[in-house]
């Protein structure tokens, strides 16, 4: 009995010894953790229960030049259901009544969304995907409905929120806008958007929070958050009304003549300012949609549009004057071995080279150069290498085309070079480059940059202001620039673009028609061509410079430039002439201004008034009631274009943070 005992008495000291060992080891445990390590240890608590949030900033809008939206950013919500947070009781009480107003909202029956969900129930989903991509006003309907308005916890409802870039007026220069990239989301590469993404992004800001019960964060204010900076707007030159005639003109002819793509550009021709681009390709189906920002990214061979810039370089140097006589003799000759055709079978016979070019002939074109520069060449890509021909003309937007012209010692240059280039092969220039030639002639010389950006601009100020900027003051002489434009005019009178010609506008310009992928070995069964059309109207005191370019349009139905792209060009001068009043007068100009001045005036107290209702915003600009709205919290949706005729939400009302009001614009 006494060894029992004493055994037993043994193994409750080696017990309370190894206890009293364990609690000293929890001892210096903490000891060490509370004065050693304690930092540490503490950093790392507050790491997993505090966390810095990205807030992201609001994306500045695109405007077009009379305040209507171009692009806008506007939130979008998801609805999906936790099925297995939500009470039995609660389920069964509000799920018909929840189907049935789902139903009548979307469209599908009662059945389906009692099916969806009694499934998601079964299945214990716990993020069953209801409905998808609402704007602000039907998500709170949605918020509202029976079982939905018990919260998340009771409800089971999931709210998701995006932020979108939409474009009020679709998919009509959708390339010249841009949007935002596939491949990466919030990043922006192309078109105006790309261009000039740094004003429009803002800068994010960062809120510190803390992790509480059931995985929810709240705010922990401190000295390091940093408050989200909103993006500037951007103000483009582009015009809703002349993009839409652009537009349409383009798609008209392009379906007609079923070609494979197409651009259009619309130029201010004082100002540089582009007020139309409008890209279109043709898809597998045969629909046609904005493709590829071909006005700005593609270099082609111009064919007859640039015997305008050769014509121009020949009466510069003074090596032939309008009256020289060209001889193209019976629509055939031969070029160093290589014939070259006219496409009047039997030729012009002996004109003049003002004649010679109104009729577009190669033949034409191609003596004059080669006779006068075929034993100094690089006198006359001199010439065109001063215009900057050569150059790409540096617009803001990514994805410029290259242009190309050879000189003598390039590796692209022969002796059939010279004459080739002067009826516009063996050269590359994008439409808008040559566009830009074409402005400068009717701007009497004065070649300016083609300007997309009016300014940038925060809601209540102005950030910065693009100017028109001069590239060149004179490309030519008067004289030059006379004759050429006098020859311009007369294409349209009386050479070929004589079917465009009418006599209630005026308008001047060149035909082309060049042949593409000639090297295909199948081209002679399938011909391919490019027309285009360049130049401006009125023919006097120019207001508008603009160029039609179609590729590859159905050879059964017509590719010359005068049929496939003049009557594009025809229906822009002719849309736009009668519906703006092209020759402004001084006292019309006068009183615009006025009328400027007046709506600043009214609109700038507006501005800096400390709202706690809902103003009253019609009459005034688009643009303006936009940002004054926004500023206030309101999420604004518009109809329609110019100043604010009607507002959804009347003035008075108190003003409720992100609740939507509609402005229908006239």
């Amino acid at each position: 009995m006494p060894i029992q005992e004493k055994n037993i008495l043994n193994r409750l000291y080696i017990v309370a010894g190894g206890m009293f060992l364990f609690a000293l080891f929890i001892a210096i445990k903490l000891i060490n953790i509370q004065f050693v390590e304690g930092d540490k240890y503490r950093d790392l608590a507050h790491k997993n229960t505090t966390k810095n949030f990205v807030i992201a900033a609001n994306r500045g809008n695109v405007y077009a030049d009379d305040g209507s939206l171009l692009a806008t950013s506007v939130p979008k919500y998801a609805i999906r259901f936790d099925a297995v947070t939500v009470s039995s009781e609660n389920f069964k009480k509000h799920l018909i009544p929840l189907s049935k107003e789902l139903s009548a909202m979307f469209g599908k029956s009662p059945s389906y969304y009692q099916n969806i969900f009694r499934k998601a129930r079964a299945n214990k989903n716990r993020y069953l995907l209801v409905v998808k991509n609402l704007g602000y006003s039907d998500y709170q309907k949605v918020k509202g409905m029976p079982l939905f308005r018990l919260g998340p916890y009771k409800g089971g409802i999931i709210v998701e929120q995006r932020t979108v870039r939409e474009h009020p007026i679709g998919k009509i220069a959708e390339r010249m806008v841009g949007s935002e990239s596939t491949q990466k989301q919030g990043y922006y590469a192309v078109g105006l958007e790309g261009a000039f993404n740094g004003y429009l992004r803002g800068k994010e800001g960062r809120r510190l929070k803390q992790k509480i019960a059931k995985g929810q964060w709240k705010p922990v204010y401190d000295d390091n958050e940093v408050e989200p900076q909103d993006g500037y707007d951007v103000v483009s030159t582009i015009n809703i009304n002349m993009q839409d005639i652009a537009h349409h003109a383009l798609l008209k002819q392009m379906e007609f003549y079923e070609a494979e793509h197409g651009s259009v550009i619309v130029m201010e021709v004082k100002t540089g300012e582009i007020k139309a681009v409008s890209n279109l390709g043709r898809t597998k189906s045969g629909n046609y949609y904005e493709k590829l920002n071909y006005a700005i990214g593609e270099s082609h061979e111009p064919g007859s549009t640039f015997k305008v810039m050769a014509m121009m370089a020949a009466l510069e140097d003074k090596v032939i004057d309008t009256s020289t006589v060209v001889d193209t003799k019976d629509g055939v000759k031969t070029f160093y071995g290589r014939k070259i055709h006219d496409s009047k079978r039997g030729g012009y016979g002996k004109v003049s080279a003002a004649r010679a070019l109104e009729v577009s002939s190669n033949i034409g074109l191609a003596t004059i150069i080669d006779d006068n520069y075929a034993k100094n060449p690089k006198k006359f890509t001199d010439r065109l290498k001063a215009w900057d021909l050569d150059k790409p003309i540096g617009i803001p937007i990514k994805g410029e085309g290259k242009p190309i012209i050879p000189e003598p010692g390039d590796e692209i240059w022969s002796r059939n070079a010279l004459p080739s280039i002067a009826y516009g092969y063996n050269l590359q220039l994008t439409p808008l480059q040559t566009l830009t030639f074409y402005n400068a002639i009717a701007n009497n010389g004065s070649m300016v940059k083609p300007l997309f950006i009016r300014e940038i601009k925060a809601w209540n100020r102005r950030v910065e202001y693009f100017d028109t900027e001069v590239m060149q003051d004179k490309i030519a002489s008067e004289t030059t620039i006379n004759q050429i434009q006098e020859i311009l005019k007369n294409i349209v009178r009386r050479g070929t673009g004589e079917s465009l010609y009418s006599e209630y506008f005026s308008m001047a310009g060149k035909t082309g028609t060049a042949r593409t992928e000639y090297a295909a070995k199948d081209w002679s069964e399938n011909r391919r061509y490019i027309s285009s059309f360049a130049g401006y109207f009125p023919a006097e005191n120019p207001k508008y410079s603009c160029i039609v370019v179609i590729h590859k349009p159905s050879i059964q139905k017509g590719f010359y430039g005068a049929d496939v792209s003049g009557p594009v060009f025809k229906r822009i001068a002719q849309k736009i002439f009668t519906d703006s009043p092209l020759i402004a007068e001084v006292e019309n100009v006068d009183a615009e201004d006025a009328s400027l001045k007046k709506d600043f005036e009214s609109y700038y107290p507006k501005a800096q008034k400390n709202y706690k209702e809902i103003p009253n915003v019609t009459g005034m600009a688009g643009m303006d009631a936009v940002s004054l709205l926004e500023n206030l919290g309101l999420k604004v949706k518009i109809v329609g274009n110019g100043t604010v005729s009607k507002q959804s939400v009347k003035s008075g009302n108190k003003i409720e943070k992100g609740k939507q009001i509609v402005l229908n614009l006239s």
